[in-house]
């Protein structure tokens, strides 16, 4: 088949258009993913100064919006993994105290299980308020980290009506909870203390 000049300049263009449109496409794609690896750099450096580097990491990374956040976007995501904790604990609390008063007449247990569904109830409420400190313009650092600390100190009142109750042992189950939700605590409070050393220093 033989082309005239327009046709051949019209399939010269159309491969030369197609051609243009595939790097585009690549380059887009390679810098996304240095983009991504770069982000999952920036949590793993971050995570690294927490006092637990892997809860860190693992929490972070199961909210797909932590590879687009900034400093103070990684601290956010952490506190609305421990509001999620905090009201888990709550409800396995919640319902604990409703089995114990369908099998068990002794209301103080019951009682006991209901107490320290509040104490978590109280722990997720401050973390709304660390989260509202960190939604503020002009954020107050202290008041973000007291309200952390103050979260966990509930899951401890917790554990201390536990020890009143000499009858019963602290659950297992429970123990791991609250582990898990003070190292949340203790993760973010290590986030809070990174964007107060950035904003001393600028």
């Amino acid at each position: 088949m033989i082309f005239s000049p327009q046709q051949l300049n019209k399939a010269q263009m159309d491969k030369l258009s197609k051609l243009l449109f595939l790097l585009v496409l690549l380059i887009f794609i390679n810098n996304r993913i240095k983009v991504v690896k770069g982000d999952d750099d920036f949590i793993k450096k971050t995570c690294k100064n927490t006092q637990y580097s892997d809860v860190c990491i693992s929490s972070l990374k199961s909210y797909p919006s932590s590879s687009n956040s900034d400093l103070k976007g990684l601290a956010t995501i952490m506190v609305n993994v421990g509001m999620v904790n905090a009201s888990e604990t709550y409800a396995y609390l919640s319902s604990q105290s409703q089995v114990i008063s369908s099998r068990n007449r002794d209301t103080s247990l019951k009682k006991l299980y209901q107490l320290c569904a509040s104490e978590y109830s109280y722990a997720n409420d401050s973390l709304k308020s660390s989260l509202h400190e960190l939604s503020l313009e002009d954020y107050d650092y202290d008041y973000a980290s007291i309200h952390v600390m103050g979260a966990s100190d509930y899951s401890n009142a917790c554990h201390n009506a536990f020890n009143r109750y000499q009858c019963v042992d602290y659950p297992t189950l429970l123990k791991v909870r609250e582990d898990g939700f003070k190292h949340i605590c203790a993760v973010l409070l290590g986030l809070v203390d990174q964007l107060y050393s950035i904003n001393k220093r600028s």
